[in-house]
């Protein structure tokens, strides 16, 4: 989703005349096909050039995998800059790799903090953007949060959000999921629910504690789970049902973006949804005690409802008397986010 458009600008940019190439990596960390193949798909990104198929394994294995595989790659294929996006261990893995082979890394989506250790996300945040050359930002925040850990002002360029470049430009070409029909759904009349984060998810008793809360207090409204591979793990070794709780597989992008679009409201422990439910409008609630896209709560639909089921139900019941708030969009997540870091790129790359 972050990789789409800027691959997109790239393209549009040889069509102008632009001397730029690229290739597209696909470390293999996210493998399931619903959550990642389709989205090749969907978002017509084009064949990887390679496949380093790292996935699985822990942390350690998953990363170190991948810089065995992606070292030798580089190597045999050099380049001038490796642009890599978000905060997965595979934007760790090959900017460690590129700069030990002393080429420039391009970080996009660099200098979000939650400022919680515990998240893995969070050191691979921290780690790439310590050996960063180029920052591509989503906030003024964000800018703020690199000068202060030692970047300066000419490594930094504000773009805005690729993610929501994606949602833009895929948004007339929603479909709805398949179940619509088979769960009565209606549009603005149903709960979608998201849960993956270890903190909610690993210990059974917390996860059932967190789907029975919802159950009882969404007012009898359907309540759409389309189930991370984590999660359903845990769930097969204890039983839960509600009436209004569905549980669905994972979805693709462009059903799942429907779903979202359509809501009453979404709760989710996940970060990229919140960016999303902000610029649809879509009333957020994120089980999590920080969250690194503040923007989302300060600005948009989102509030940071923590981890103690108690907060839930006061929450929806502002929801349901019509008071939850009205977010604004941030600045720059105007769908043009992939065209600043291309023409940035070719300024620095490619000058004409």
């Amino acid at each position: 989703m972050k990789i789409a458009p800027i691959i997109a600008a790239i393209q549009a940019a040889q069509q102008r005349g632009a001397s730029v190439q690229y290739r597209l990596v696909h470390t293999g960390q996210h493998y399931d096909r619903k959550m990642s193949g389709a989205f090749f798909e969907q978002l017509h990104i084009p064949e990887p050039d390679v496949n380093l198929e790292a996935g699985g394994g822990t942390h350690a294995e998953q990363t170190a995998n991948i810089m065995v595989r992606f070292e030798p790659y580089l190597l045999a294929n050099p380049c001038d800059v490796v642009v890599v996006v978000g905060d997965v261990n595979s934007t760790l893995a090959c900017s460690i790799v590129a700069k030990k082979l002393h080429i420039k890394v391009a970080h996009v989506e660099a200098g979000i903090r939650s400022g919680d250790w515990t998240m893995p996300e969070e050191i691979n945040r921290i780690v790439t953007d310590s050996i960063s050359d180029y920052f591509f930002t989503t906030s003024e925040l964000a800018n703020q949060t690199l000068l202060k850990n030692g970047a300066s002002p000419d490594q930094i360029f504000f773009v805005g959000n690729t993610m929501i470049d994606t949602l833009l430009k895929n948004l007339p070409r929603l479909q709805q999921p398949t179940f619509w029909t088979d769960l009565n759904l209606q549009i603005g009349q149903y709960l979608v629910l998201t849960l993956h984060r270890p903190a909610n998810v690993d210990e059974p008793t917390t996860l059932i504690t967190l789907l029975k809360t919802i159950a009882e207090h969404s007012r009898g409204l359907p309540i759409v789970f389309p189930i991370h591979p984590r999660t359903a793990q845990v769930l097969k070794t204890v039983h839960f049902a509600a009436a209004n709780l569905h549980i669905v597989e994972p979805m693709e992008y462009l059903a799942f973006i429907y779903l979202v679009k359509n809501a009453r409201v979404v709760i989710t422990d996940s970060g990229g949804i919140t960016e999303e439910t902000t610029v649809l409008g879509i009333p957020c609630m994120t089980l999590r005690n920080s969250t690194e896209r503040p923007e989302t709560v300060t600005m948009g639909t989102n509030e940071l409802l923590g981890t103690n089921p108690a907060a839930i139900p006061p929450a929806l019941e502002v929801l349901f008397e019509n008071k939850w708030k009205t977010g604004t969009i941030p600045p720059l997540w105007d769908g043009n986010a992939a065209e600043r870091i291309v023409e940035k790129l070719l300024e620095l790359y490619a000058p004409q």
